[in-house]
Protein backbone atom coordinates (compact mmCIF):
# COMPACT_ATOMS: atom_id res chain seq x y z
CA UNK A 1 0.00 0.00 0.00
CA UNK A 2 1.49 3.28 -1.04
CA UNK A 3 1.16 6.54 0.84
CA UNK A 4 -0.70 9.62 -0.28
CA UNK A 5 0.38 11.14 -3.59
CA UNK A 6 3.04 13.82 -3.32
CA UNK A 7 1.73 17.38 -3.20
CA UNK A 8 1.56 19.03 -6.62
CA UNK A 9 4.43 21.24 -7.64
CA UNK A 10 3.71 24.90 -6.95
CA UNK A 11 2.75 26.95 -9.97
CA UNK A 12 3.27 30.59 -10.79
CA UNK A 13 -0.44 31.25 -10.24
CA UNK A 14 -0.20 29.59 -6.80
CA UNK A 15 2.53 32.07 -5.92
CA UNK A 16 0.41 35.02 -7.08
CA UNK A 17 -2.53 33.81 -4.97
CA UNK A 18 -0.22 33.29 -1.97
CA UNK A 19 0.85 36.92 -2.30
CA UNK A 20 -2.76 38.10 -2.17
CA UNK A 21 -3.16 36.29 1.17
CA UNK A 22 0.03 37.88 2.55
CA UNK A 23 -0.64 41.43 1.35
CA UNK A 24 -4.27 42.46 1.92
CA UNK A 25 -3.70 45.73 0.02
CA UNK A 26 -2.65 43.82 -3.11
CA UNK A 27 -5.18 44.46 -5.87
CA UNK A 28 -3.47 42.57 -8.69
CA UNK A 29 -0.46 40.44 -9.59
CA UNK A 30 1.02 39.50 -12.94
CA UNK A 31 3.93 37.33 -13.99
CA UNK A 32 5.12 37.99 -17.53
CA UNK A 33 8.08 37.50 -19.77
CA UNK A 34 10.26 40.50 -20.45
CA UNK A 35 8.88 40.25 -23.99
CA UNK A 36 5.45 41.31 -22.68
CA UNK A 37 3.74 37.90 -22.84
CA UNK A 38 1.58 36.88 -19.86
CA UNK A 39 2.70 33.83 -17.86
CA UNK A 40 0.02 33.99 -15.12
CA UNK A 41 -2.17 36.67 -13.63
CA UNK A 42 -4.57 37.58 -10.85
CA UNK A 43 -5.60 41.04 -12.03
CA UNK A 44 -9.32 41.68 -11.48
CA UNK A 45 -10.40 44.78 -13.37
CA UNK A 46 -7.10 45.12 -15.25
CA UNK A 47 -6.51 43.64 -18.70
CA UNK A 48 -3.45 41.36 -18.20
CA UNK A 49 -2.12 41.50 -21.78
CA UNK A 50 -2.12 45.29 -21.72
CA UNK A 51 -0.41 45.39 -18.33
CA UNK A 52 2.23 42.90 -19.51
CA UNK A 53 2.93 45.02 -22.61
CA UNK A 54 3.17 48.23 -20.56
CA UNK A 55 5.47 46.47 -18.08
CA UNK A 56 7.79 45.42 -20.92
CA UNK A 57 7.89 49.00 -22.23
CA UNK A 58 8.59 50.42 -18.76
CA UNK A 59 11.36 47.87 -18.26
CA UNK A 60 13.02 49.00 -21.45
CA UNK A 61 13.13 52.61 -20.30
CA UNK A 62 14.15 51.68 -16.73
CA UNK A 63 16.94 49.42 -17.98
CA UNK A 64 18.30 52.16 -20.21
CA UNK A 65 18.16 54.58 -17.28
CA UNK A 66 20.08 52.28 -14.92
CA UNK A 67 22.64 51.62 -17.67
CA UNK A 68 23.06 55.31 -18.50
CA UNK A 69 23.54 56.23 -14.86
CA UNK A 70 25.90 53.35 -14.03
CA UNK A 71 23.52 51.74 -11.52
CA UNK A 72 23.98 48.18 -12.75
CA UNK A 73 21.37 45.63 -13.77
CA UNK A 74 17.74 46.47 -13.14
CA UNK A 75 16.26 44.71 -10.11
CA UNK A 76 12.97 46.48 -9.53
CA UNK A 77 10.82 49.39 -10.55
CA UNK A 78 8.37 51.23 -8.26
CA UNK A 79 5.70 53.65 -9.46
CA UNK A 80 3.51 55.58 -7.04
CA UNK A 81 0.23 57.02 -8.29
CA UNK A 82 -2.47 58.89 -6.39
CA UNK A 83 -4.39 55.63 -5.83
CA UNK A 84 -1.60 53.15 -5.23
CA UNK A 85 1.62 51.52 -6.34
CA UNK A 86 2.84 49.49 -9.28
CA UNK A 87 5.92 47.47 -8.32
CA UNK A 88 7.85 45.34 -10.81
CA UNK A 89 10.57 42.87 -9.81
CA UNK A 90 12.99 40.79 -11.86
CA UNK A 91 11.89 37.14 -11.69
CA UNK A 92 14.67 34.93 -12.95
CA UNK A 93 16.45 35.43 -16.25
CA UNK A 94 13.53 36.23 -18.52
CA UNK A 95 10.47 37.15 -16.45
CA UNK A 96 9.08 39.85 -14.20
CA UNK A 97 6.53 40.07 -11.42
CA UNK A 98 4.29 43.14 -11.38
CA UNK A 99 2.20 43.92 -8.30
CA UNK A 100 -0.63 46.45 -8.01
CA UNK A 101 -1.53 47.77 -4.57
CA UNK A 102 -3.69 50.25 -2.75
CA UNK A 103 -2.04 53.49 -1.64
CA UNK A 104 -2.05 52.47 2.03
CA UNK A 105 0.24 49.45 1.53
CA UNK A 106 3.33 49.17 3.70
CA UNK A 107 6.01 49.66 1.01
CA UNK A 108 8.66 47.83 3.05
CA UNK A 109 6.39 44.78 3.33
CA UNK A 110 5.54 45.08 -0.37
CA UNK A 111 9.24 44.93 -1.25
CA UNK A 112 9.92 42.07 1.17
CA UNK A 113 7.12 39.86 -0.12
CA UNK A 114 7.50 40.98 -3.74
CA UNK A 115 11.21 40.15 -3.83
CA UNK A 116 10.64 36.75 -2.23
CA UNK A 117 7.82 35.92 -4.63
CA UNK A 118 9.84 37.11 -7.64
CA UNK A 119 12.71 34.82 -6.63
CA UNK A 120 10.35 31.83 -6.35
CA UNK A 121 8.60 32.65 -9.62
CA UNK A 122 11.97 33.05 -11.33
CA UNK A 123 12.99 29.60 -10.12
CA UNK A 124 9.75 28.08 -11.42
CA UNK A 125 10.00 29.75 -14.82
CA UNK A 126 13.72 29.18 -15.27
CA UNK A 127 13.30 25.47 -14.40
CA UNK A 128 10.35 24.94 -16.75
CA UNK A 129 11.07 23.02 -19.95
CA UNK A 130 10.90 25.08 -23.14
CA UNK A 131 7.42 25.23 -24.66
CA UNK A 132 6.65 22.82 -27.49
CA UNK A 133 4.55 23.47 -30.52
CA UNK A 134 3.00 20.84 -32.76
CA UNK A 135 4.72 22.16 -35.86
CA UNK A 136 8.19 22.89 -34.52
CA UNK A 137 8.79 20.77 -31.42
CA UNK A 138 10.84 22.44 -28.69
CA UNK A 139 11.55 26.09 -29.26
CA UNK A 140 15.03 27.47 -28.92
CA UNK A 141 15.57 29.69 -25.88
CA UNK A 142 14.70 33.28 -26.62
CA UNK A 143 17.06 36.02 -25.59
CA UNK A 144 15.13 38.68 -23.67
CA UNK A 145 14.89 42.07 -25.35
CA UNK A 146 15.41 43.70 -21.98
CA UNK A 147 18.03 41.77 -20.04
CA UNK A 148 17.45 41.77 -16.33
CA UNK A 149 19.82 41.45 -13.46
CA UNK A 150 22.15 38.52 -14.05
CA UNK A 151 22.39 36.53 -10.83
CA UNK A 152 25.19 34.29 -12.08
CA UNK A 153 28.81 34.99 -11.36
CA UNK A 154 31.35 34.61 -14.14
CA UNK A 155 34.33 32.48 -13.36
CA UNK A 156 37.70 34.17 -13.86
Amino acid sequence: MSGPPPPPEPTVLDELLRLRALLPQLTGALAAGVDGLVVAHDTPGVEPEGLAALTAAALGVATRTTDATGRGGLRELLLHGTRGYVATYAAGRTAVLTLLTEDRVNVGRLHLEGRRAAARIGELIDAAPPPRTAATGPRAPVEPRTPLMNNTRKES
